[in-house]
C-alpha cells in the first residue's frame, strides 16, 4: 500500500507539470492577449486625441515595450513559465490582469455560489439516484422499471439550460412563485436567521432543479446495472437456497458489493461539488460563480486566473482520483494494489 501510494504521488508531479505546460504553450499562440488589447485601446485613444484623419495613431516601440513589461510579456516564454511554476509551488496563484485582485481572493469570492449549486445537486442526486436504482433493479422488467427508465432518459436528454429557461418562464415569470435571479434577496442582511434560510432555499430551488434532473440519471442507471449484476451471481442463489429472506439477501449481501463502483467515485464527486461551475445555469439565473469566472477569464485573456484555477483544480482532481482508488480497499478488502 505504501509503495503504491508513493508511486501515485510521484506520478502526480509530471502529470500536473504536463497539464500546465500544454495549456501554457497553447496560450502563447492565442491572439488578442492582454497586451494586444491594451495596445489597441491606447492606439484608439491616442488617435481620438490627436484627431488625425485615420482616427488612430500607432504607439512607438518604447510604449509597446512598456505595455508588454506591464503584463510580464517582455520576458521569453520559458522564463515566464518557470516563474509561474515557482509561484505555484508556493501556492501563489498570481494576480488578475483586469480585476487587480489575487486569484485566491477571486476564487474564494465565487465559491459560495458554486458550493451551493454543487453540494445541493450532489446530495439530491445521490439521494434520488441510489434508492431509485435499487428499486429498478429489484423490479427489473416491470411497469415501474419501464416508466422510471423513460422519465430518467427524458430528463437526461433535456439540457439543463433548456429546463432552466422553462422553469424561469413558468415558475418565475408567469406564476411568479420563485425569484428570477440571484442567490439571496437584496435585503438578506436585515432578515432573521429563519427568514434567511427560507430566502436562500427560495432562490436556490430553480437552478438546483435544472441541474439535478440530468445529473442523477447516470448514477441511477449505474446503480440498477450494478445491483442486477450482483443479484444474478452464484452467492445470491446460495443465500436464497439457505432460506434467507429476499430483503436480508439484498441489504446484507448484495448492497455492499453492488455499491463498489458508486462509493469509490464518491470522494471525487463530493470534492468536485465544491468547485463545480455550470456556466449556462449561472448566467441564466444571474449567479456569479466559478463557471462564470472561468468563462470571463478565457474571453478576456486573463491568464493568471485561467492558469491559476487550472493548477488548483488539476491538483484537487489528481488528489481525489487517488482517494477514489484507495476507497476500493476500504470497500472491498480483496483488492490488492500489487
Amino acid at each position: 500500500m505504501f509503495l503504491y501510494l508513493l508511486r501515485r504521488l510521484m506520478l502526480m508531479i509530471p502529470t500536473l507539470f504536463g497539464v500546465l505546460l500544454i495549456n501554457f504553450a497553447v496560450i502563447q499562440f492565442v491572439p488578442g492577449g492582454p497586451a494586444e488589447q491594451l495596445i489597441s485601446q491606447l492606439t484608439t485613444k491616442e488617435g481620438g486625441i490627436s484627431g488625425n484623419s485615420s482616427g488612430q495613431r500607432a504607439l512607438d516601440a518604447k510604449q509597446i515595450q512598456e505595455v508588454k513589461a506591464l503584463y510580464g510579456f517582455d520576458k521569453p516564454a520559458h522564463e515566464r513559465f518557470l516563474q509561474m511554476m515557482g509561484q505555484f509551488l508556493r501556492f501563489d496563484l498570481g494576480k488578475s490582469f483586469f480585476q487587480s485582485r489575487d486569484v485566491w481572493t477571486l476564487i474564494k469570492d465565487k465559491l459560495p455560489v458554486s458550493i451551493s449549486l454543487g453540494l445541493w445537486t450532489f446530495f439530491i442526486s445521490y439521494l434520488i439516484a441510489v434508492p431509485l436504482g435499487v428499486a429498478k433493479a429489484v423490479r427489473a422488467g416491470s411497469h415501474f422499471d419501464f416508466i422510471t427508465t423513460l422519465f430518467v432518459l427524458v430528463g437526461y436528454a433535456i439540457p439543463g439550460f433548456v429546463l432552466g429557461v422553462a422553469l424561469l418562464v413558468i415558475f418565475g415569470g408567469q406564476l411568479q412563485w420563485f425569484p428570477l435571479r440571484g442567490l439571496t434577496s437584496p435585503n438578506w442582511e436585515t432578515l432573521s436567521w429563519g427568514a434567511r434560510v427560507t430566502d436562500y432555499l427560495w432562490h436556490i430551488t430553480l437552478p438546483v432543479t435544472a441541474m439535478v434532473l440530468g445529473s442523477f440519471a447516470v448514477t441511477a442507471m449505474l446503480t440498477k446495472n450494478s445491483f442486477l449484476e450482483e443479484i444474478r451471481k452464484q452467492y445470491v442463489l446460495t443465500a436464497r437456497a439457505k432460506g434467507l429472506a429476499d430483503r436480508q439477501v439484498l441489504w446484507k449481501h448484495v448492497f455492499r458489493n453492488a455499491l463498489i463502483p458508486i462509493i469509490t467515485g464518491f470522494p471525487a464527486a463530493f470534492i468536485g461539488a465544491f468547485f463545480t461551475g455550470s456556466l449556462l445555469i449561472e448566467t441564466l439565473f444571474s449567479l456569479d460563480g466559478l463557471g462564470l469566472l472561468s468563462y470571463e477569464s478565457v474571453i478576456r485573456r486573463d491568464y493568471p486566473v485561467v492558469l491559476g484555477t487550472l493548477y488548483l483544480f488539476t491538483l484537487i482532481g489528481l488528489a481525489t482520483r487517488l482517494l477514489s482508488d484507495l476507497c476500493y480497499v476500504w470497500v472491498d478488502p480483496r483488492v490488492k494494489f500489487d
